[in-house]
């Protein structure tokens, strides 16, 4: 793994951002995976910047984003179709057609099959178009990625998960309340993201900073999905100095691990 670490937010997001231009630049009709979340906000705005003002065009790309709730409503606020539409998509010049993000209208518990369906159609597509090109990812506290929560064992194709109570309590800032956070979520496995050619993992704060430390200790663990990274060829992290603080000084700078 790369590991890049930037002097703050804002450097992290315009390195993150400078990837995504130069793949789509590279290949214009790229697959890229796309994640949602406060950590690539920032990316996305420098993103819109680069589009404006540097000849950056998504008109021939194709993107699937990492997850969704289930039981949200397309339109409802906290949903991740709003998220991608508010932030992204609706400002740039790509073809909304090409734009996919997992969903399941039926409640879990009471329609599992109609959301087992989504899932394999999602995974279907990907192979369909040949593959992600590009995946960004996240990191939360607790190591998931994607909603790839600890477990003794993982899905490796898209899925239904029950989020931990850990992964509910750090998104009830988004929601009136804990008890609006929904309980269940439609994700990408951990193999379907591993089959990206290329994996861009951000992280920022000092919240991330143990999770980080652990990602990179060598140990493959699925009790830390993300560690299951290490085993892919090609993943860039691109991390703040706050994030960093919990790594060994000789992954301090910028380098291969």
């Amino acid at each position: 793994m790369e590991l890049m670490v930037a002097k703050d937010y804002q450097e992290m997001s315009l390195l993150a951002a400078e990837v995504i231009a130069k793949q789509v630049k590279k290949k214009p009709d790229s697959v890229l995976g796309l994640a949602t979340g406060s950590t690539p906000l920032g990316m996305y705005g420098k993103l819109l910047d680069m589009v404006n003002n540097e000849n950056v065009s998504f008109k021939n790309v194709t993107t699937f984003n990492l997850d969704e709730y289930v039981g949200l409503a397309l339109q409802h606020a906290q949903s991740y179709h709003t998220y991608m539409m508010e932030h992204f998509f609706s400002k740039i010049d790509i073809d909304l057609s090409n734009t996919h993000i997992p969903y399941c209208e039926s409640k879990f518990i009471n329609e599992i099959e109609v959301c087992n369906k989504a899932c394999a159609e999602y995974d279907d597509l990907i192979e369909h178009l040949g593959g992600i090109d590009l995946q960004i990812l996240g990191i939360g506290s607790n190591g998931h990625i994607g909603f790839n929560e600890p477990a003794t064992s993982l899905e490796t194709g898209t899925h239904i998960v029950s989020l931990t109570e850990e992964t509910r309590i750090a998104n009830a800032r988004f929601f009136s309340s804990f008890d609006e956070v929904p309980t269940h979520a439609i994700t990408m496995g951990v193999g379907t993201i591993l089959k990206s050619k290329e994996i861009l993992l951000l992280a920022n704060g000092s919240n991330k900073a143990e999770v980080i430390a652990n990602m990179f200790s060598g140990r493959v663990d699925t009790f830390l999905p993300a560690s299951l990274l290490q085993v892919h060829p090609n993943v860039t992290v691109i991390i703040d100095k706050e994030a960093a603080s919990k790594l060994e000084n000789k992954y301090q700078t910028n380098g291969h691990i």
